[in-house]
């Protein structure tokens, strides 16, 4: 199984003061939606679900995400969204307020076909700065992109400069996965995650706290599947799920320290306040891991949980101490 992917970085040059808010992927991701709509939407007004244009349209592809209403994969006919193709991760600081010249930045990820939409992304992100985001809408101007490599050195290469507007061809990353998850030797080893961004995983249709280790591996399962699915090759990998969860089951928790972290939203869809809390901190699992290993160094490009869009359930695996 392949899934394409390009992570992208994106400098920004404040204009006017930005005053934005502690966790900034929800008000890129929502300041995305607005701007993406209102430059690619032949129907503006118009719910993309009654909309004839759906299955054409490049806003309803990336940002209205849903299942054919054949669709059977993993229960699918049950719900009404399927995974973003994008991710935007904010930088990890703390700065709120950005006075006007201050660089600041956030990464992109586009994932297998909406890597061809590039252009729109960037136009998108231009349009943005010019209606602002943020308290007060300050504006800003998108400066540079780079395109980061998947290797040690995290090597960048020039996508586009403003100055020019010129988009520069780069080469997609790929996530090779076997297409068998193998449980061989019983060789027991360690392994730490560290979440750096809310993890908001849900457990039998609610969101836990308590992150065993299959709870995580089954969340990692089902997103990896659906951006396949529907996003990259089209169909579902022949992954024997069952097992594969069962195996996760004999896998312990040595070491937890993740902690509940509460923080808000405001949803200018829904016009109201959202509760976005999740799980942040280290957590280390002890058992037989190698065969999990492709799953979980692949959630740690494409995420795992909810609210992923917005940078959520990022995290980073390591070896540690049995």
């Amino acid at each position: 199984m392949r899934i394409k992917y390009q992570k992208f970085s994106l400098t920004l040059q404040a204009v006017d003061p930005l005053i934005l808010p502690l966790y900034k992927g929800s008000t890129f991701r929502g300041g995305f939606g607005n701007a993406f709509r209102q430059v690619v939407c032949a129907l503006k007004k118009k719910d993309c679900k009654d909309c004839l244009l759906k299955t054409r349209c490049v806003y309803a592809y990336v940002f209205e995400t849903s299942p054919a209403e054949n669709t059977e994969i993993m229960g699918m006919n049950k719900y009404e969204k399927i995974p973003h193709p994008f991710i935007i991760e904010p930088e990890d600081d703390r700065e709120r307020i950005y006075k006007p010249d201050a660089l600041l930045g956030f990464n992109l990820i586009l994932l297998g076909k909406a890597i061809e939409y590039l252009p729109y992304f960037i136009y998108t992100f231009e349009e943005l700065g010019k209606i602002g985001i943020g308290k007060g809408r300050g504006k800003y101007n998108l400066v540079k992109i780079e395109g980061i490599k998947a290797n040690d050195e995290g090597e960048r290469t020039i996508v586009y400069l403003s100055k020019d507007k010129t988009i520069k061809p780069i080469k997609a990353e790929e996530l090779n996965l076997p297409n068998e998850i193998e449980f061989g030797t019983d060789k027991e080893s360690a392994i730490r995650l560290k979440f750096s961004s809310p993890a908001r995983i849900q457990y039998k249709r609610e969101l836990t706290a308590d992150l065993e280790f299959h709870i995580l591996i089954t969340s990692l399962l089902r997103r990896i599947c659906l951006i396949n699915y529907f996003h990259c090759e089209g169909k579902e990998p022949p992954w024997d799920h069952r097992q594969i969860i069962a195996g996760a089951g004999n896998v312990s928790i040595a070491d937890n320290r993740l902690k509940w972290c509460d923080w808000e939203r405001y949803s200018s869809r829904q016009q109201t306040r959202m509760k976005m809390g999740g799980l942040v901190g280290e957590i280390t699992y002890k058992g037989n891991l190698i065969p999990f290993m492709p799953i979980l160094k692949a959630g740690e490009i494409l995420h795992v949980g909810k609210g992923t869009s917005f940078g959520l359930g990022k995290y980073l695996c390591s070896t540690a101490q049995p």
